[in-house]
């Protein structure tokens, strides 16, 4: 596929501004790294190998949109993510996640998306099969032995005819069946039993990070067992699509795919990286900060990484890497790691004008939200222009007064205004509830002034 099909980084911009506000800079080194990749697969593969992609490492408070431009990044690529906190991950030698386990993660996500993809894409096939195989149930197909019978046994009912009726009956059924006319008869359906022997198994690293998967090899060993199971034909439906999906999907092709697109287009959010920097002080644990960024570079750096589907190179993965530094700097990460995050973006603090844009603005508005989500249950919510006005105002003097939490400020304040229409919501069907900014200090006004009270409410 030709460059001229991608989305250009101005492209890109415009679609991440439907759902985050402000942020430019960092919204335009995401889109460079994107539109790299595709300029990537265009070179020759000699040239190809060689370029690798410029991690990112940004840098800002929280709850200012760091996360969420990974997010969505991911998803306009159509790319294998994973969000991790680097803070959850202990060099190896301690009890804990190896960082490894990022990459296991990543490969897994990538096989549950294509696999997702590839029944979709046998799904019609899979009806198909399906519905001959409950029609098998409702009306059993004659017996070989009792088809046999019936040729050799000269006083037999009319084989043809018999055939004839069975047909026809097998006909109005599946007229039934596709007009969901059956949907809670109740069949019996033989059920493959998944229950496996319990193995303990003693691992330095826990079962969590071994590779093989003993529920598959040992499942394969012992002989198939099926159990009978009464179930609804909507039930049954769903537990034979399942199976005849997985019969369909060529699981090696898969695999293969896969992996190939962790390795292309793969992207690693690796949060609260200034968490895993070493501390000043030297007596105390420290549970070797130092020594997981040690073994995040080899990762990052590029290198490759057994996974239960197969070997996994790093070389060209995307890291995102993001933390807010507020009791340490980017260049207290060990020289190795800074150079493998050469493209650095500082986002801002989030001001009154930027909470007005993203309580109206984005196309998952905070107002946009509950309005959709009280409007279920009639109750039509009208905001007015001074109550928008308010409501940032108050998500500044709060953020100012007590912790910094940016963006999540407003969820917290338009969960707590909107709480008592929330509860009686069942009771206010058909009615209009009008938020102006007398209502807004009304609801909040007590909180906001004091000061104890809005540290623990909001």
């Amino acid at each position: 596929m030709g460059l001229e099909n991608e989305l250009t980084p101005r492209q890109i911009v415009e679609e991440l501004d439907k759902y985050i506000i402000g942020q430019e800079e960092a919204k335009k080194a995401v889109a460079i790294a994107l539109r790299n990749r595709s300029r990537r697969q265009m070179l020759q593969p000699e040239m190809r190998d060689e370029v690798a992609p410029k991690n990112i490492l940004m840098i800002g408070p929280t709850g200012v949109g760091k996360t969420e431009i990974a997010r969505r990044l991911a998803r306009l690529a159509d790319a294998p993510f994973l969000k991790v906190e680097a803070s959850k991950f202990t060099e190896v030698g301690y009890v804990g996640r190896d960082v490894e386990s990022i990459i296991r993660d990543l490969t897994d996500l990538s096989v549950n998306m294509l696999r997702f993809s590839y029944a979709e894409s046998v799904k019609e096939k899979a009806i198909r099969v399906v519905e001959e195989r409950i029609l098998d149930i409702l009306v059993p197909p004659l017996s070989i032995k009792s088809r046999r019978r019936k040729k050799d046994d000269d006083n037999a009912v009319n084989f043809e005819s018999e055939q004839d009726v069975l047909a026809k009956t097998r006909e109005k059924f599946r007229k039934d069946l596709r007009q969901e006319k059956l949907e809670d008869k109740i069949i019996t359906l033989k059920i493959q039993n998944r229950v496996f022997p319990m193995i303990e198994v003693f691992s330095p690293l826990g079962l969590e990070e071994m590779d093989l998967n003993f529920r598959e090899l040992f499942g394969g060993m012992l002989p198939k067992s099926t159990k009978d199971r009464k179930v609804t034909v909507s039930e049954a439906r769903e537990i034979l699509m399942e199976e005849e999906s997985e019969k369909l999907v060529d699981m090696d092709k898969v695999v293969a795919e896969a992996i190939a697109k962790v390795e292309n287009s793969g992207i690693v959010f690796l949060d609260e990286i200034d968490k895993i920097v070493g501390s000043d002080s030297k007596t105390g644990p420290d549970i070797s900060r130092e020594g997981v960024q040690r073994d995040i570079l080899p990762i990052v750096e590029g290198s490759t990484v057994a996974t239960k589907y197969g070997m996994v190179r790093t070389d060209h993965i995307l890291f995102v890497a993001a933390g807010a530094f507020h009791s340490s700097k980017p260049s207290d990460l060990i020289p190795e790691l800074q150079g493998r995050f050469p493209i650095r973006v500082e986002l801002k603090s989030l001001g009154k004008n930027d909470f007005k844009r993203i309580l109206v603005e984005p196309q998952n508005a905070l107002i946009k939200q509950y309005t959709l989500l009280l409007g279920t249950e009639n109750i039509k919510l009208e905001f007015a222009e001074d109550a928008i006005e308010e409501i940032a105002s108050m998500a500044c003097q709060v953020n100012d007064q007590t912790e910094n939490i940016g963006v999540r400020r407003l969820h917290t304040i338009m969960e707590r205004l909107l709480s008592e229409v929330s509860f009686l919501g069942p009771e206010m069907a058909n009615s209009t509830v009008n938020i102006d900014a007398s209502y807004v200090r009304r609801q909040l006004a007590d909180i906001i002034e004091s000061r104890d009270l809005s540290r623990y409410i909001l």
